[in-house]
């Protein structure tokens, strides 16, 4: 892909949830809510701090991350649906 975000952005990939229950009930498309979790795809090289360095990022590109439902921004790469998000739009690392 040719894209790299800028300064503190992230471009992320959604990881799509599970149609069915634990118990079994399909779930249709209409009742589905937007995951919130993702897979960093690339990263830009960081903010400048208050003393003008740059300060990295602490994702990297293929971390499991948690995102807020409104966060990011959708965008389409390679007929791909992507999210290009703050680094501080991510609530955290999944292991």
């Amino acid at each position: 892909m040719g894209f790299r975000p800028l300064h503190d952005r992230v471009l992320v990939r959604r990881i799509d949830e599970d149609e069915k229950t634990a118990g079994g009930i399909i779930i249709p498309d209409t009742a589905k809510e937007k995951p919130q979790q993702g897979e960093v795809v690339s990263c830009g090289n960081g903010a400048r701090g208050d003393d003008n360095e740059i300060v990295p990022l602490d994702v990297k590109a293929g971390d499991k991350i948690l995102f807020g439902k409104w966060s990011g921004t959708e965008v389409k790469l390679d007929g791909e649906d992507l999210l290009i998000m703050k680094e501080s739009d991510i609530l955290g690392i999944l292991d």
